[in-house]
């Protein structure tokens, strides 16, 4: 990747004191893409970071872009990103970021991928361009499974232009005009089906694997579907539209009701972007962005094939050509049959995923749903997998009697619709379920264990950066955090009072009232986040004018937040070190002379994606850590519900200090350095020793860690063990052979 590219997308004069919130995205977007170049990364798995930045393009427009049209139409000319960069502006550079992101997209799919794949004998070809068995093979294909399914949508007089569904690839199918003085030719469009497989073997010699996408073979036999009427061409187009909702507590009656209406009326939202192949007739493009209400600027070409995602390359079995497999591991502690209750009491237990197994989080709830001294499970759920372990524990503990309680959050964008359907699920197993609440978004990761041991009432406690979902934990770095001290037990009924009773917490409401906290650990937003981490700050630099060895060091996804930047820009002004790792978006300028001299910023991206959420103040040799759910953004701070926990145990604490924090700064091989103008400079360019944090992560868990059954395996294990462990230590070598 060009760095200057991203020098000149971020460039403001230097007496500013912020990057600009979207413009610092799309630099993150083009950090995801630099992955798929990089010779280190194997080559499926450089496929799969150029689907990554494409769609996470998806999501951006959808959101982010839909919003700011939204707020141009509504009058408002100032962006909500601290710089205050003109939403005009901050849309036209929108569109030249992404123009330029599009671009080497398309030059590593032409010049990189597709010769690479045709090395290994992976190739993408032309239906037309195959023998004739092969072509006679797809034909009977495409007859017998492909048309049964398609449907031509005419425009003309009797069919007015339809409507193009969300993110769907559609083929635009140009007929012959009878009429020369006509100003467009007659056009149909054609869904290209999501229901069956886009990518096609055409043989089944693993060694010379061949392939045609779905719209080459519709495009190739369209004369079928239109009963032999003459067309002269076929082209791609997609269209993205506005995602983005907003509810208020006075407009709302029934959340659910409401969160299913605007799930439905999402299909029917207004377009914001239109996405066509680079050989469209430029009529053909102006007509469809007249339909569709877009402009010039809305409009992207492309010399590679949509929706990449669905593409589904990465699932050709080659192993060779991805990242060698790692079964993670289990903490030495659980190579025991003894109860995971036991342990917890003994001592607390921190799990870094996805190094350390999320199982681990599994038997925890299985264990508790099984153990008939548990009285009561409660639990907050954003986000989970489908066929999810979590949510057949919670079923279990309801059909076992227990009080179960679900905190479940409908507005967790994009995933509404998978949420109703398990939420109502549990809701027929008996399961309490909660909604949240109308304008925060419950976004905290709990989980509470009330136990009856020796005729007393016992709480366990976790709490994490991560959501509860089996699937993800395999592939994002989190860390996890269960622990029996009746403090957190405590805090941990206290919230999820909060969370199933009146809404007292929203600004919105009535009720809300910003009385002191009585929680004793957890640092809760909306209520006393910011407030609480700016008093952190404070008191580093009290403690820095005291002892002079002030350190701040914190780790998030995107740092926003214009109060909490300001008083980082103090702290580096009294002489504070502060390092931070922000994965994303980062408004604040570091290394600016007068301003930010003492801060450093690196971004790491790697093999797997750095989700977790780690501050760190020295505080005069105290060394207070914490951890949890909210990056420093203002709707973490005052629209979620979010919280943040402190280590009290000294192991642990330890453990993050001298182990996780150095290994992340030590980073050359994942990690870019943000410099002052706005570029990131990649840091293994650098001079030094090579030093990949997260292949270090997977040694240590190998070093220290317990083997397991493989992964996928144990988070499937049979419910009916009743609470007994699983056998946790393998001592066969070939076991682990595929997943090590």
């Amino acid at each position: 990747m060009n760095a200057e590219k991203l020098r000149k997308l971020n460039h403001k004069s230097q007496d500013d004191r912020y990057f600009n919130r979207e413009l610092s995205w799309l630099a993150f977007n083009f950090r995801v893409l630099e992955e798929s170049r990089r010779s280190r990364t194997p080559l499926l798995d450089r496929f799969r970071f150029v689907a990554i930045c494409y769609s996470n393009l998806d999501e951006f427009f959808m959101v982010r872009v839909a919003s700011k049209k939204r707020s141009l139409r509504q009058g408002s000319l100032p962006g909500d990103s601290p710089d205050q960069l003109s939403i005009p502006e901050t849309l036209t550079r929108i569109h030249e970021g992404t123009k330029r992101l599009i671009e080497d997209i398309g030059d590593i799919w032409n010049n990189e991928l597709i010769p690479d794949l045709k090395a290994q004998n992976i190739r993408l070809e032309k239906l037309e361009n195959l023998d004739p068995v092969a072509q006679k093979n797809l034909a009977q294909y495409y007859k017998e499974t492909v048309l049964p399914v398609l449907t031509p949508l005419a425009v003309d007089p009797a069919h007015p232009f339809p409507f193009l569904t969300n993110r769907r690839l559609y083929l635009i199918v140009v007929f012959k005009s009878e009429k020369e003085d006509a100003v467009l030719p007659p056009i149909a469009f054609v869904e290209v089906p999501g229901v069956l497989p886009r990518l096609l073997p055409v043989n089944t010699d693993p060694n010379d694997r061949v392939f045609v996408t779905m719209e080459d073979l519709i495009a190739t036999h369209l004369g079928t579907l239109f009963f032999g009427m003459p067309f002269t061409s076929a082209y791609p187009i997609r269209v993205t539209r506005n995602l983005d909702f907003k509810l208020t507590e006075s407009q709302v009656v029934d959340l659910l009701s409401s969160i299913q209406t605007e799930v439905k009326a999402r299909d029917q939202a207004e377009a914001v972007r239109l996405e066509y192949g680079a050989d469209l007739l430029p009529e053909l493009r102006g007509y469809l962005e007249l339909r569709l209400g877009l402009s010039a600027e809305d409009s992207y070409a492309l010399n590679f094939p949509m929706s990449l995602m669905e593409l589904g390359l990465h699932d050709i079995p080659r192993d060779d050509l991805k990242f060698p497999s790692f079964n993670p591991r289990l903490p030495p502690r659980m190579n025991s049959q003894r109860s995971i209750f036991g342990l917890i009491r003994e001592e607390d237990m921190l799990l870094h995923h996805p190094f350390e197994s999320f199982y681990a989080v599994i038997e925890l709830l299985h264990t508790a749903a099984w153990d008939p001294d548990v009285l009561a499970i409660k639990q907050t759920l954003y986000r989970t997998s489908g066929d999810s372990p979590i949510i057949d524990a919670l079923i279990l503990a309801a059909e076992q009697g227990k009080q179960v309680t679900a905190v479940v959050e409908l507005k967790a964008r994009f995933d509404e619709h998978n949420n109703i359907t398990w939420a109502r699920r549990m809701e027929r197993a008996g399961v309490h379920v909660v909604y949240g609440f109308v304008g925060l978004k419950t976004h905290c990761k709990m989980t509470l264990i009330v136990r009856r041991e020796d005729n007393q009432l016992h709480r366990y406690v976790h709490l994490s950066t991560g959501n509860y979902n089996s699937t993800t934990a395999r592939h994002y770095v989190d860390i996890g955090y269960i622990t029996a001290r009746p403090a957190f037990g405590e805090d941990a009924s206290l919230l999820f009072n909060m969370l199933t009773g009146f809404n007292i917490l929203s600004r919105e409401t009535e009720a809300f009232k910003p009385v002191p906290s009585p929680l004793q650990k957890l640092i809760v937003a909306p209520l006393y986040l910011r407030d609480e981490l700016i008093r952190l700050i404070d008191r580093e630099i009290q403690a820095h004018a005291e002892t002079g060895d002030g350190l701040i060091f914190a780790k998030m996804n995107s740092l926003v937040d214009g109060a909490l930047i300001e008083k980082l820009y103090e702290a580096s002004q009294s002489g504070v070190r502060i390092r931070l790792i922000v994965r994303g978006i980062c408004c604040l300028r570091p290394g600016t002379l007068g301003l930010s001299e003492n801060i450093e910023v690196i971004s790491i991206i790697g093999r797997f994606l750095e989700h977790s959420r780690i501050f760190y103040f020295r505080n005069k040799g105290v060394d207070d850590v914490y951890l949890g759910s909210a990056d420093w953004m203002p709707r973490n701070m005052d629209r979620r519900i979010e919280v943040i926990f402190p280590i009290d145990d000294v192991k642990a604490r330890t453990r993050i200090i001298e182990e996780i924090i150095p290994t992340y700064w030590a980073d050359t091989e994942n990690a870019w350095q943000l410099l002052s103008d706005g570029a990131y400079t990649m840091r293994h360019l650098l001079e030094g020793p090579k030093w990949d944090s997260q292949q270090k992560f997977i040694e240590i868990a190998r070093q220290q860690g317990i083997k397991s059954l493989p992964y996928d395996k144990a988070i499937r294990h049979d419910l009916k063990r009743k609470g007994r462990p699983i056998v946790k230590k393998v001592s066969s070598r070939k076991t682990l052979k595929s997943e090590d």
